[in-house]
């Protein structure tokens, strides 16, 4: 083991290891071993489950009889996590890490149809679902559905907040569709049969400028966080700064987040004048803050940069402004946007309350430092535990009830008009070309009847809503690796 300070040395022999004089790997318990260690090392909330404590175990033999009890290693996982119907409701465990992969990157089983779901009435538990959008070169590109349908049911079976998931979760189901006035859903005979495919989303959509007067309005509709489609995302600004955008209309409405490093370039895109300024930072768990602290605070720091990972420069507009559309689905990286914006430009949002996730995850494998290199052959489990909350640069983070912009701006979409996706007609985004001209500061938004919200199509994946960042922060796999 390197020579280690006494007081690093405290701080992480209790974070990472059980306190024991054997070697603790010896005959551990497999998957289940790696689910406990990970979790006691990492988790955000490590301190606040019992189960987790550092001294809960005397030796590998106690921790071995702990795990045994369980029969498969999601239902420790599970069994380990804090509040997980209030708190945690987002750290997830998979059998293969190589699914985890592509969702991280937006890769996942669709059909093309990306919808939301609501309840009909205030009371019941009926619920129907509404077309949102449709991704190109998908199987419902190929089929009569489009962004504003509306469906109440599936083979015949209408919707209900009990029956939703069985039924929409098939590779191959049919839609039952309805006509919506006033709030009153009618059954109109139509059907539509989808298929559901291996399917990898490009989330930048929709790019376009609007003229209006002296406003040159650059307007995106962006849909994922996904680093894999870093270039696509600078190459969409490129495309915003060439045609000389004066005001940028970021529409995040259905983005269910992702990469802590992409909305950091994200950022750096809409404003360019506080390169090398901080961003975010990010808040570990008592144990692993004190460590970074000490040995690399830098680490911690996001900063805003002039390019991507590639090394290509960023198409940066240097605004001072930006109007951010978003609704109940945009959640994780989106709302880190939003809030860690604000203490730098004028962050002008208009639709609906945003999800309520201020927290992020990693990747942990079974491998002596957690990352991907040397991993256990012998099982592909990987976790995606919560690890970190991130605060903005005047360290604030507290918006677990979402985000909500100023009572002017706050607007539903309405299901019988949902408008297309990127004109200046489609009510959340006239509002903001009225504000950006100033033709609607006094107007009233014009709201739809109200439907309370249920899931929507990305929720529904696991890991469909998420916050997470690449890697772990430099100089601690060092650290864990000598230790474990």
């Amino acid at each position: 083991m390197k020579k280690l300070s006494l007081l690093v040395f405290s701080l992480i022999a209790g974070a990472l290891t059980l306190q024991s004089c054997e070697d603790l790997d010896d005959n551990a318990v497999p998957v289940s071993d790696f689910v406990w260690k990970g979790l006691n090392a990492y988790y955000l909330w490590q301190a606040d489950v019992p189960e987790l404590a550092d001294d809960r175990f005397a030796n590998q033999e106690q921790l071995n009889r702990f795990l045994e009890a369980y029969n498969t290693p999601e239902q420790l996982f599970q069994s380990l996590l804090y509040r997980p119907d209030e708190i945690d409701r987002f750290s997830v465990i998979f059998p293969d890490f190589t699914v985890l992969e592509s969702l991280l990157q937006g890769v996942s089983k669709s059909n093309g149809m990306e919808f939301g779901l609501r309840y009909t009435s205030a009371s019941g538990s009926s619920i129907f679902g509404y077309v949102r959008y449709i991704m190109p070169n998908s199987d419902a590109a190929s089929k009569d559905i489009a962004r504003g349908d509306i469906f109440y049911g599936v083979n015949g079976t209408p919707l209900t907040d009990l029956n939703y998931s069985s039924l929409l979760s098939a590779d191959t189901y049919t839609l039952n569709m309805a006509s919506y006035t006033d709030g009153v859903l009618v059954p109109n005979g139509r059907e539509v049969t989808l298929t559901r495919a291996q399917y990898a989303e490009n989330p930048v959509h929709t790019v376009t400028t609007v003229t209006r007067g002296s406003h040159n309005i650059g307007y995106l509709l962006y849909n994922g966080f996904y680093s894999n489609y870093d270039n696509q995302l600078n190459a969409a600004f490129d495309q915003l700064k060439t045609a000389g955008v004066t005001d940028l209309v970021l529409d995040l409405r259905y983005n269910g987040g992702g990469s802590v490093r992409t909305a950091t370039y994200l950022a750096s895109m809409i404003t360019g004048q506080f390169n090398g300024q901080l961003f975010a930072k990010e808040q570990w768990n008592a144990k692993l803050q004190a460590i970074y602290e000490n040995q690399n605070p830098g680490a911690l720091q996001n900063l805003f940069t002039n390019q991507i990972s590639n090394s290509a420069a960023i198409n940066s507009l240097n605004l001072n402004k930006v109007y951010i559309l978003t609704t109940v689905s945009t959640a994780s990286a989106s709302e880190l946007i939003i809030n860690c914006l604000k203490p730098y430009i004028d962050v002008v949002q208009i639709g609906d309350t945003t999800t309520g996730k201020n927290v992020g995850s990693v990747t942990l494998y079974d491998s002596r430092d957690f990352s991907a290199n040397g991993r256990n052959g012998s099982h592909r489990y990987a976790m995606q535990p919560i690890v970190i909350k991130v605060v903005n640069k005047d360290n604030f983070g507290e918006y677990s009830e979402g985000i909500s912009p100023d009572a002017s701006n706050l607007l539903e979409e309405d299901y019988s008009n949902l408008g297309v996706l990127g004109d200046p007609a489609e009510p959340l985004f006239a509002r903001a070309v009225a504000l950006i001209t100033g033709t609607g500061r006094q107007a009233a938004p014009i709201q739809g009847i109200h439907h309370k919200p249920f899931r929507d199509s990305k929720n529904m994946r696991r890991f469909g809503n998420e916050m997470y960042i690449e890697n772990m922060p430099e100089g601690y796999m060092n650290i864990v690796k000598d230790l474990r």
